[in-house]
């Protein structure tokens, strides 16, 4: 008999109550639940890919990717498909068993739709799971996803609805919930978190947690990440977080989500091993792979398999799981994906589509 109840009514005092808790005992809690629903040893480990970089309209100030700020990053069109699949090709041979693919658009036109969906159908065929975040979705644009295939649509609430328009305020808190519900009509899986770090206070991670723990479905993936600072971005100078609550964010969110993979996101590269395996004890079990998150850095693949090693963790075994024990057949194939790219640098290819 399990030991705990998925909710959904979780009110903004329990859960700050949760956050209040000695660490000790807040650990304790979360790692039980996280071992009674899953293998506590295994990570699923995911790839993601820009298919679609820079020039977005929105404001969020956390992201090099706006128009609005000045950060050196080159806007580039929708690659084509062919580039796409040797890079989900690389990210399986790898150890990926999803691959995730996001454009920096404030929503998906309906002329790039036919191609989006061709594009699932081709990593799908590599026997990838499939995700994609591509900003708002209609309804109609949500059910011609779900009709080619993909798995996972990721759309971040972010923040709390009360901090949320201090980060952002060219798409409301409601957009995002409306996105997601789309998603979740369609038969897609919901990936949805948020980022700490942006300044908020103590009551807005609980509140973008009670947010995603009292939806009618608790989103299947929870992406927790930690601010990356890129210069001329408005958040640049922000001072860190504090990692210690960091690990509670993760803990609190494995105990509002029993059943949902927690992933321990972007910030990653600048995260002690030490403070990493926190977070895989307070129940984060899920990673993304390789050394690139759209347009910020990430640890080497290498890297985390040392890790993961030391830690005695492995990675999930999926249908197209092709990770190797060996740490030297690992680290061949990361530089054997990494010589590759070097050698197709200035040849990408991209989807002539106009922004």
């Amino acid at each position: 008999m399990s030991s705990f109840t998925v909710r959904h009514d979780w009110s903004r005092s329990e859960i700050e109550a949760l956050f209040a808790l000695p660490m000790n005992d807040l650990l304790f809690r979360a790692h039980s639940i996280h071992r009674e629903v899953f293998d506590p040893n295994e990570v699923q480990v995911s790839r993601l890919l820009s298919i679609k970089t820079g020039a977005c309209p929105e404001d969020c100030k956390y992201c090099p990717q706006s128009a609005r700020y000045d950060t050196g990053l080159e806007k580039e069109r929708l690659l084509e498909i062919e580039k796409v699949l040797t890079e989900a090709k690389a990210a399986r041979d790898a150890g990926a068993t999803r691959f995730c693919m996001g454009a920096a658009w404030r929503n998906p036109h309906e002329r790039d739709m036919p191609y989006l969906t061709d594009m699932v159908k081709e990593v799908k065929a590599l026997g990838l799971e499939t995700c994609m975040t591509l900003g708002m979705l209609s309804a109609h644009q949500a059910s011609q996803l779900a009709e080619a295939g993909l798995d996972y649509y990721n759309h971040n609430l972010d923040t709390s609805p009360e901090y949320y328009g201090d980060i952002i305020t060219t798409r409301t808190y409601q957009d995002r919930l409306d996105t997601l519900s789309n998603v979740r009509a369609a038969g897609m899986k919901v990936c949805s978190g948020g980022i700490v770090g942006m300044g908020e206070q103590a009551t807005d991670r609980a509140g973008l947690l009670q947010q995603l723990a009292n939806l009618e479905q608790h989103p299947d993936s929870v992406p927790i990440n930690m601010l990356v600072k890129v210069a001329g971005t408005p958040l640049d100078s922000l001072e860190d977080l504090d990692p210690l609550e960091f690990v509670r964010t993760i803990a609190v969110a494995r105990i509002l989500m029993p059943l949902s993979r927690v992933r321990l996101s972007a910030g990653r590269e600048k995260m002690s091993d030490e403070l990493q395996a926190m977070c895989f004890f307070a129940g984060a079990n899920s990673i993304f792979y390789g050394c690139k998150l759209l347009t910020t850095a990430n640890p080497e693949e290498s890297d985390d398999m040392s890790l993961f090693r030391r830690l005695g963790l492995k990675p999930e075994q999926g249908k197209a799981a092709m990770v190797e024990e060996d740490a030297a057949v690992l680290a061949k194939a990361s530089r054997g994906a990494a010589d590759k790219q070097e050698k197709d640098a200035g040849q990408a290819l991209f989807y002539d589509a106009t922004r």
